[in-house]
């Protein structure tokens, strides 16, 4: 039994997860309880099969993540977001998009993933996202004939797409692990000069993915509304103009609500792909145009700024004591011989690679039902990641099959954060079962996502290594 701790390590952290205790304690907390039953058991003479010496080494953990300049990016990417929602740029930006597809059958469901999709690029925050679109665009798809399955479905998708496409937070704690576990790899197959894998890799890498999501969420939509058209019928203008109140014309509208977000993502995105800066400096310009745009829309009071700061504050310190709790972890998960137990599951598993590989990615999409994406990134990559990397997987392929993965852990029910969300701000009259039935199909097409990345590795390779 004793030799089965890891295992069982595994199950009470996600067991306490569960119960809803908070994340970094529950990590910090049941690590310690069974660090000190290793200890406890070893002092009785009972072979625990634990090793302290593990132990020793958190106290250069900790330093390692309070002075680590990648994760410097979290605060700074956190507070752009914020600012750009208080700003409201979405606002104008979602009106002048439906004005200008909403005519057409399914377009404001279009409208609503191309905007969903700048505000991904824009603040990479799945929250923010799924509350503002839910906010200005699921009443005037309801009150317009739009199925509330498909209209709450298309605002969830849409909303995660934060998770995927740069900047997200999402990508940069996920490129600080990977190359924890892509170091260790390769020194474990005795390589001494290590290569590296960056959080710039992984956003040049998740682009041209996130881009095919989008253009899937946006044909299924239309192929909905072609095989069913009451599902999501086309608005007159008119009508439209009326329902969003504006008075001013398309273009004005396009260009108060387009030119802002699109030119801050052209200068943080390609700040990064043209080697000019690292996604740390990136955040740090987009933190700071996110401040001139909140000023120029005339948004930003002490008030706001007030809240701002905080919301920054809470999120960043949340991150860093999952971090810290993590570390913990991993530590006593390894002086267990939690590590040694994985490497021998994998190399007895039938399929070598390619069923290792799919184990992993079955099991990241069965735990997004129970957990959030924050402590499978935590919890789970730093375990399988080294092992897998290991056995000549491509780190950045790997690292987007794992956020793609970790993309429906917000739209698989019945814990999905953003239906949580979008339950939250959706009207009485549109039931949980709806939003339920209408990410359904989008789960399946993050699925197809993740074959299509199986079947042309390419996809997020390929842009890394031209800029590599």
């Amino acid at each position: 039994m004793l030799e089965f701790m890891p295992l069982v390590l595994f199950v009470a952290v996600c067991a306490v997860l569960m119960l809803g205790f908070p994340v970094a304690l529950s990590l910090a907390g049941t690590a310690l309880a069974f660090a000190g039953l290793g200890l406890g058991l070893e002092s009785l003479g009972i072979d625990a099969h634990f090793n302290p010496g593990y132990l020793s080494a958190y106290p250069n953990r900790l330093y390692g993540i309070m002075t680590n300049t990648t994760l410097l990016a979290v605060p700074l990417f956190v507070l752009m977001g914020v600012l750009l929602e208080k700003s409201r740029v979405a606002e104008t930006l979602l009106d002048a998009m439906a004005l200008l597809f909403g005519t057409r059958s399914g377009g404001l469901g279009i409208a609503v993933t191309l905007v969903g999709m700048l505000m991904a690029a824009s603040t990479g925050i799945v929250g923010a996202t799924v509350v503002t679109m839910g906010l200005m665009s699921l009443p005037t798809m309801l009150k317009r004939g739009y199925s509330p399955s498909l209209a709450t479905g298309t605002i969830c998708a849409t909303g995660t797409l934060g998770q995927i496409i740069p900047p997200s937070i999402a990508l940069v704690l996920l490129g600080d692990v990977l190359s924890s576990a892509y170091q260790q790899a390769q020194l474990s197959m005795g390589v001494f000069s290590p290569k590296t894998v960056s959080v710039g890799d992984l956003f040049m890498g998740a682009l041209v993915p996130g881009l095919l999501l989008v253009g899937l969420y946006m044909l299924y939509v239309a192929v909905t509304a072609w095989r069913r058209p009451d599902a999501a019928p086309p608005v007159p203008r008119e009508a439209l103009t009326e329902e969003l109140g504006h008075r001013g014309g398309l273009a004005t509208l396009l260009l108060k609500g387009l030119v802002p977000p699109i030119a801050l993502i052209v200068v943080v995105l390609g700040s990064i792909l043209a080697g000019i800066a690292t996604p740390t400096e990136a955040s740090a310009v987009g933190a700071f145009g996110a401040l001139v745009l909140a000023l120029v829309y005339r948004r930003l009071s002490l008030v706001t700024l007030r809240e701002v700061l905080r919301a920054t504050t809470r999120v960043t310190s949340m991150v860093f004591l999952i971090l810290i709790g993590a570390a913990l972890f991993s530590l006593v998960f390894r002086a267990y011989g939690g590590e040694e137990m994985v490497t021998g599951l994998f190399e007895r598993m039938p399929g070598g690679v390619v069923g290792a590989t799919l184990i992993v990615m079955l099991v990241i999409f069965l735990l997004g039902f129970i957990l959030d994406f924050i402590e499978i990134t935590f919890v789970v990559v730093p375990i399988v990641g080294p092992i897998l990397l290991a056995m000549g997987l491509d780190p950045v392929w790997l690292g987007i099959m794992i956020a793609i993965n970790l993309q429906t852990s917000f739209l698989t029910p019945p814990f999905g954060f953003a239906l949580f969300y979008l339950r939250g701000v959706a009207p009485a009259s549109v039931t949980t079962a709806s939003i339920y039935r209408g990410v359904v199909p989008f789960i399946a097409i993050q699925l197809v996502m993740l074959l299509l990345l199986a079947q042309f590795p390419a996809l997020a390779t390929w842009l890394p290594a031209q800029f590599g």
